[in-house]
Parts: C-alpha cells; structure tokens; sequence
C-alpha cells in the first residue's frame, strides 16, 4: 500500500518536471511582458490627460462667447424734422405790358437769362407813337419862337415908354403876351415829356436784376394791358423751398433754422436757411408753409418737387448702430453686459434714425456697455467676454 503511494508521487514529480525550460528563455518572456505592461500605463496616462484637458476647455468655448460692446456716452445730436415740397422763387416778378400795348418787334431774352434792372426784354412797334412825339417837338419850337417874339416886343415897349410913345398899359399887355407865350412853351414842352413817356413805356423792362424764368410772348404778337403776364423772374435769382408740414412740427422750427435740401431725381444736397414761418394753419390740411431760403443753382427748378430735412435743435442724447438694436413684440431693446460680464435686455425708446446712427431717447445712460453684434443669439443672464471697441465702429 505505501509501495503505490510511492509511485504515485513518483510519477508527479516525472510530471512536473517536464516544463522545465532553461534560462534564456525565461528571461525574454519576462523582458515582454513588462514592455506591455510599461505600454499600456503610457497609454492610460495619456488617455486620461487627454480627456481632462477636454473637459476643461470644450465647456469654457461654449459658455462664454465673445462678444464686442461699446460705452455710446452721451452725444449732440440734431433734431431734425423731414418735410417735402416745391421749389420756387423767392421773389417771383411777373412782367407785362405797361403802356398801351401794341404789336411785338422784338423779343431779346430767353428762359434763364440773367438780366439787369431796366433791361428790355421786348419791344412794341411805335411808328405812330414816333410821329407824335415829333409833331409835339415841332409844337414845342413854335411856342418857343412865340416867346421869343414876345419877348423882344417887350423889349422894344420898354425903351419907347421912356420917350413916351406907348402908354404903361400897352406895355403891360405886350408883358402879359411874352407871359402866355412862354407859358404855351412849357405846356408844349410837357405834352411832349408825355408823348416820350408812353412812347417809352412800349419798351417791355426787367423791374429788377435777376432770373427770367419763363417768356410768354413772340414776335408779331399783338398785347396790351389786358394782355396778362408775359415774363416771369426771380429777384436777383433767389429760390427757395416752400416745405409742407404739420402743426407739430412747424411749432419745432424757427426762422434761421438749417436745412438741407435735396431735387427729385437728383442726389445733390443743397443748404438752406428757414427764412419764413407760416404765421396760419390750413384748416382743411393742417398744415403749414415753412419757406427755405437757398442760393441759386440751375438743378433747382422752379416748380420741381424736392425733399427736405430742417434741423429743429439739438438734445444730448446717446447714439448707437442699427446693429445694437434688437426688436421683439414688447418693443426695441438692447443686450447691455451688467455685473459679471452677464448679459441683460434693457428696452429703449428710439428717436431719429440718421447716417450718424439710431438716437436713444430713452432707457440707456450712455454708461453701459452695449453689444454691438450678435444679440440674436444671446440671452438674458448669459455670461459672455466683452471687448470694448470705439463708438466709431460699427457691428459688421
């Protein structure tokens, strides 16, 4: 019995020295097998820096944007009032005939003419007027001649009195004569003064320097008094703007009030002065006339429409780009960064919209920080970086 225990363990100890391998081998299995090991811990360490990192800053970039603000401070700015209207002259003469009229000989100026005062602008045929004046000349040498003959009369009476050959009353009717003939010369004298006058009043003048607008006449035309206006100027070229507005902002306005005017069809701004309130309301339109003195030019035509905007005064107010405003059912509102660089709706009230920008008129200080860009994707309480940059930028 023991004699086969023996053999048993006899036979496991044959067993497990058959594996035996010798000491070379045992060493490279070793050497392996830490190699992976030592890889895999280089692996792990790098894995799990990896994702730390990302954890960290994938949260941060999407968390806080960036977002540019501005401080709009407070600004003068214009308050200005826009308005249409016409373009017409500012003293506008109407020329016509101030004689007696007759048929046209010559017409001497055309629309757009600068003349003179007392320029002709045409003449009437005066043949027979001419021949008048001349027979009151010839009238006029006659009674000259009578007087003249009167007078020497008188002379002569004179030096024969003394001797005593002609009584006192004889000279005083010899007196009396020179007396009427040159009487009768002065009479003549202004008939013919007259005769010239009327005969000048043919002439067609300019009452004043200035424009002529438009001709009404042409040559072999017969006019008279009832003849109507035949010239239409402008004093010394003078145009102006006659803007319609309401009664509100008429009452914003004063004479000496800037303004801009500009044509229809044309980009070209010209600068005027308010020299005219309308002291009366139309009671069917209620409207007024404000009347906007402006140099002349030939792209201001009389008659044309244009567009005008008068400054009405000046208020210190913030200014801010269209892209800062935002707008939304409850009205226009602005993205201001509060405390913690947090974003918060403040509502505000906007005034005139200009080149310059959009006026705050109410709900901003001009000492907040405003964002310029990018509101649409904001939202209240959000905590955002802020850059500040210069009012003179705007949001792109």
């Amino acid at each position: 019995m023991n004699y086969e225990t023996k053999m048993v363990g006899s036979e496991s100890d044959e067993q497990l020295a058959l594996p035996d391998y010798t000491a070379p081998s045992h060493r490279r299995r070793n050497i392996i097998i830490a190699v992976i090991i030592v890889l895999a811990i280089v692996a792990a360490v790098f894995a799990f820096k990896s994702g730390k990192k990302d954890a960290v800053a994938g949260p941060a970039i999407e968390q806080v944007p960036t977002v540019s603000v501005v401080v709009p401070g407070r600004q003068t700015v214009d308050s200005t009032i826009s308005a249409t209207g016409t373009i017409a002259a500012r003293r506008e003469m109407p020329v016509g005939v101030a004689g007696e009229g007759g048929m046209i000989t010559r017409v001497l100026v055309e629309p757009g003419t600068w003349v003179a005062a007392g320029q002709v602008l045409a003449t009437v045929d005066r043949s027979v007027q001419t021949e008048t004046a001349a027979s009151l000349a010839a009238s006029v040498s006659v009674a000259r001649s009578d007087e003249t003959i009167a007078q020497a009369e008188l002379d002569r009476a004179r030096q024969l009195v003394d001797r005593g050959f002609i009584s006192k009353a004889d000279l005083q009717r010899k007196a009396a004569t020179r007396d009427a003939a040159a009487a009768r010369v002065k009479v003549a004298q202004a008939t013919l003064g007259e005769a010239r006058a009327r005969n000048g009043r043919l002439d067609i003048r300019a009452p004043a320097a200035g424009l002529v607008l438009t001709r009404g006449v042409e040559a072999g035309q017969i006019v008279g008094p009832s003849a109507g206006v035949l010239f239409r100027m402008a004093m010394g070229g003078q145009m102006e703007m006659r803007a319609q507005l309401s009664e509100a902002d008429l009452a914003g306005i004063h004479a000496g009030s800037r303004a801009q005017i500009v044509p229809v069809g044309s980009t070209q701004r010209f600068a005027g002065e308010v020299w005219q309130v309308s002291p009366v309301i139309d009671p069917q339109t209620r409207q007024g006339i404000a009347r906007i003195a402006v140099a002349y030019d030939p792209a201001l035509r009389p008659g044309g429409f244009a567009a005008a905007t008068i400054v009405g005064g000046a208020t210190q107010a913030p200014l801010l780009p269209d892209s800062a405003l935002q707008s939304d059912e409850k009205g226009s509102f602005v993205y201001i960064v509060g405390a913690g660089d947090k974003v918060e709706r403040r509502p505000v009230k906007i005034g005139q919209v200009s080149d310059a920008g959009v006026t705050i008129l109410g709900g901003l200080g001009g000492t907040e920080r405003v964002v310029l860009s990018a509101g649409g994707f904001l939202a209240p309480g959000q905590k955002v970086k802020p850059i500040t940059k210069p009012i003179t930028q705007k949001a792109s």
